[in-house]
């Protein structure tokens, strides 16, 4: 998935979604339900890692610049 899917694909809290996942509708089997978690977690850190790199480029570009430029 694109980061701008990503970005309008609304944001659910961790703990809401893997409620949504262990008390849906359909019961899933030990293999399936690990791996929709581990996917979900791994999308989660990925949001999480890329916000924080915007987080760091924001502020580097509005610090002063030290070469007096």
């Amino acid at each position: 998935m694109t980061q701008q899917a990503e970005a309008s694909r609304p944001q659910i809290p961790l703990q809401d979604r893997l409620r949504q996942l262990l008390d849906g509708p359909v019961a899933l089997d030990r293999r399936a339900l690990l791996g929709t978690l581990y996917a979900e977690v791994t999308r989660c850190e990925s949001l999480a890692y890329a916000a924080g790199w915007n987080d760091a480029l924001d502020s580097v570009r509005r610090a002063p610049r030290r070469d007096g430029a």
